[in-house]
């Protein structure tokens, strides 16, 4: 359909001529189209099936084609349509150069029979080229003193296209001083003339740009431009002229020499030689003058040649000349007058009348440290002196005269934060420029002692293992002095504080000089546990300060003692022999050992169990309690005699252990006394093992309560008599272990009878210690009812009666706990 509606828009533009042979030969006649050039692609030139009178059918079969021109394939046939179309653009400027006709022959061939047709398309001009000149821009070179009238040639513009679509006339833009002539060659192409119509000014203007347009005669038109640029040569008629024609000039004196005055400016409105300029004095200018001042013939700048000097010379006149280097050369003149201003040129002094250094760090705010003095040899503005220091020092200047400042101190010093001052004066004249000068002082400061030693701690805690050796370093606890010298050399103290009638200093040492902590005795937890004291650190000044901090020593506890079993007694290690019935039901309490650790927490758990035994099916132990039950029945089978070797080991590491040895002897009646010891029963049927255990700590809290009182009062009434041979104290510093043998033999008898009487009164019964009259023997026991008190001991030591007392208040309260 688009091939259809090309060759509708283009159907005007194509005249068909067909020639028809009067028979028919294998060559047919020659069939002429004419069509415009640049058609678009696909543009339907004619129907030529139609015009050769073939079958549309036909062509496929018959291979119609077209010939290649110059490797190009400008029209093919439609096999289906039979119409000729454009396959590729043709450019007739490109096919037919130079040609006011162009023709394209083609050869259209078909098969079954073989046939040839001659296509004869003439290709018609369109205006699709504009004028072109060869240059862009053409390049004139005319001197300004050419005569008006004068020509120049200019190169002519080319078109492609031809007849009317040619170049027809030019156009030059507006200029008053070039027009062109418009001229017709033998073959009627145009050029045109450059006429000069109006004389140049190369000082006017040096350069014109002008525009030449070429102008085709198609429809539309088209045209194509160049530049004409017109260089106007320079003649020498013009003089060299100063930018003004005399100068006034102020310089300072004692300008450096080589700085520069003014530097001059002539220009000359020719170029090239006609232009290039000489500078130089006149005769008029003094020879004192060309030695001040020194002229640069080239560029005309005017520098300081010598010293200038206000007091010998205030007004330099001159006169320089400016020449041209042209074959006639021309002159300008111009006048200089230089005026030479006084300047600030002599410094501020200072000068330093009193200055005290080192000064003392406490020294009073408003105190006179320093007298200076300022000066200036100027005069008026210049003459005047400033002087000041930095604002951020602790200092200020204080006018005492004219000319005279006392600086004094404006806020409190301090040496440990400032050792030493750098204090600069700097003065400064109110000149312009103003000039300035300055000193500088050191001020040392002196120490006092006004600082306090200092812990790096307010509170030391530190952990000491039991067991430890005298002597051993605990920890070094070292203050810090900022001041100097014997203010800052440090003295350790521990401050007295007595503990049971021991003093601090004989349980601990500090190293005066370095703070070193030491244990002067070995410590035991299981009666010291631990220290609270304070340590003093004292300077050496005068008046010496000092501070202190608080020191926490903590005793840790280590396994250092074994279980030590105290249910079932036994004497020095010997067999413990208990007596039971045979007839004993399965189940049934045999003996209960209990064993005690003074160390603590995990040191001081304990658990049973059989080292050795007879028979390992007849008793039982429990591993925490320490109960020996039976297993079963007796057998007559079963030995007479029963031997328990039993363990206690505490969680210690490594574990600590005690064995006991029981012998067992079965009877065939129940006995009612163990070997040392009487038993008085007294069943509480009615109680049920709950409520027996809460009678028992009801009960044990109000005899806690009642013993506490009446310990109370006999230590208020009864006053120690002193005695040397009294046994040490919790906290003595020399710990005796040999000494104490009857004071751990206590301790072990007492947690006996404790654990014994948590024992008994499990059955019911309630089991006090007596004293026994018989020699060597220090308790007996008695079974009593529970409202029977405990007997008080025979009249033994006081404080032999008050350590026992508390030890005893001391186990009841650990059982009551648990």
């Amino acid at each position: 359909m688009e091939a259809h509606r090309s060759a509708e828009h283009w159907g005007r533009y194509v005249s068909v001529f067909l020639l028809f042979s009067s028979a028919l030969n294998t060559v047919s006649a020659v069939t002429h189209y004419s069509i415009p050039e640049e058609l678009k692609e696909g543009s339907v030139v004619a129907n030529l099936a139609a015009d050769l009178g073939l079958d549309v059918q036909e062509l496929s079969r018959r291979k119609m084609r077209l010939d290649i021109i110059a490797n190009k394939k400008y029209l093919d046939v439609n096999k289906e349509t039979g119409e000729l179309y454009i396959v590729e653009k043709i450019d007739r400027e490109y096919l037919c150069i130079s040609k006011t006709t162009c023709f394209l022959k083609l050869d259209a061939t078909i098969e079954n029979p073989v046939r040839m047709f001659n296509i004869e398309l003439e290709i018609l001009d369109i205006n699709d080229n504009a004028p072109h000149f060869r240059r862009d821009t053409m390049h004139l070179d005319i001197a300004e003193s050419t005569a008006a009238g004068e020509r120049f040639s200019l190169n002519n513009a080319v078109d492609p296209d031809i007849g009317t679509n040619s170049i027809k006339t030019y156009y030059l833009s507006e200029s008053e001083h070039f027009n062109i002539e418009i001229q017709t060659g033998r073959d009627g192409s145009k050029f045109s003339n450059l006429i000069l119509k109006k004389a140049l000014d190369r000082e006017e203007q040096s350069v014109h740009n002008l525009i030449l347009t070429a102008v085709d005669g198609g429809v539309p038109s088209r045209t194509g431009t160049a530049s004409i640029i017109v260089r106007v040569l320079d003649t020498n008629d013009n003089a060299p002229k100063f930018d003004r024609d005399s100068y006034n000039i102020d310089i300072m004196e004692n300008s450096p020499i080589g700085s520069l005055v003014v530097k001059l400016n002539a220009t000359d409105l020719d170029e090239g030689s006609n232009s290039e300029i000489v500078y130089s004095y006149s005769l008029y200018t003094s020879e004192k003058t060309q030695e001040t001042f020194s002229l640069n013939t080239n560029t005309g700048e005017i520098t300081v040649k010598d010293m200038i000097n206000y007091e010998d010379f205030r007004i330099y006149d001159m006169e320089v000349i400016a020449t041209d280097k042209g074959t006639h050369f021309l002159s300008g003149h111009c006048k200089l007058t230089i005026l030479v201003t006084d300047m600030n040129d002599n410094h501020p002094e200072l000068s330093i009348k009193s200055f005290q250094s080192p000064v003392k760090e406490d020294i009073a705010v408003d105190t006179v440290i320093a007298v200076v003095s300022v000066s200036d040899k100027d005069s008026g503005e210049n003459g005047i002196v400033d002087i000041r220091i930095a604002d951020t020092l602790p200092f200020a200047l204080r006018e005492s005269s004219d000319n005279y400042y006392e600086l004094v101190v404006s806020e409190p010093l301090d040496r440990e934060k400032v050792p030493e001052y750098d204090i600069t004066f700097t003065v400064t004249d109110r000149g312009s420029p103003p000039l300035s000068d300055n000193e500088t002082m050191t001020l040392e400061l002196l120490d006092v002692n006004d600082n306090v030693p200092q812990f790096p701690q307010s509170f030391y805690t530190i952990p000491v293992m039991e067991n430890n050796a005298p002597g051993a370093l605990l920890s070094s606890l070292t203050a810090f002095d900022p001041d100097l010298h014997e203010n800052q050399y440090l003295v350790y103290f521990i401050i007295e504080k007595e503990i049971v009638n021991t003093s601090m200093s004989m349980l601990f040492s500090i190293n005066p000089e370095n703070g070193n902590l030491y244990a002067l005795k070995t410590f035991d937890y299981e009666i010291e546990k631990e220290f609270l004291f304070h340590i003093e650190a004292r300077d050496s000044g005068v008046p010496p300060l000092s501070s202190n901090v608080t020191v926490h020593i903590i005793i840790v506890d280590q396994n250092d003692n074994p279980p030590v079993i105290v249910s079932p007694w036994r004497a020095h290690g010997s067999v413990v022999e208990e007596k039971i019935p045979r007839s004993t039901d399965k189940g049934s309490l045999v003996s209960k050992v209990i064993a005690i650790d003074t160390d603590s927490v995990q040191n001081s758990r304990i658990t049973y169990q059989f080292l050795q035994v007879t028979d390992a099916t007849l008793f039982s132990l429990d591993q925490y309690n320490g109960e020996i039950r039976t297993m079963r029945m007796f057998s007559y089978r079963d030995p007479r005699h029963q031997r328990l070797v039993v363990i206690a080991k505490d969680n210690g590491d490594p574990a600590l252990s005690a064995t006991v040895t029981i012998k067992l002897s079965t009877v065939e009646t129940a006995v009612k006394a163990y070997s040392d010891m009487t038993e008085v029963p007294l069943e509480y049927d009615i109680f049920s093992d709950l409520n027996l255990y809460l009678v028992i700590g009801l009960g044990s809290v109000s005899f806690l309560l009642l013993i506490t009182i009446l310990v109370t009062c006999v230590l208020k009434c009864q006053k120690p008599k002193p005695s040397k041979a009294a046994p040490p104290s919790r906290n003595s510093v020399i710990s005796d272990r040999n000494s104490t043998i009857a004071d751990s033999t206590l301790v072990s008898n007492d947690a006996y009878w404790y654990s014994l009487f948590l024992a008994e009164t499990r059955k019911g019964k309630l089991v006090v210690r007596q004293p026994v009259p018989k020699a060597g023997s220090r308790y007996i026991v008695s079974s009593l009812p529970r409202s029977t008190g405990l007997t008080e001991t025979s009249d033994s030591a006081a404080s032999t009666l008050q350590v026992r007392i508390k030890l005893f208040i001391s186990n009841l309260q650990n059982a009551v706990l648990l």
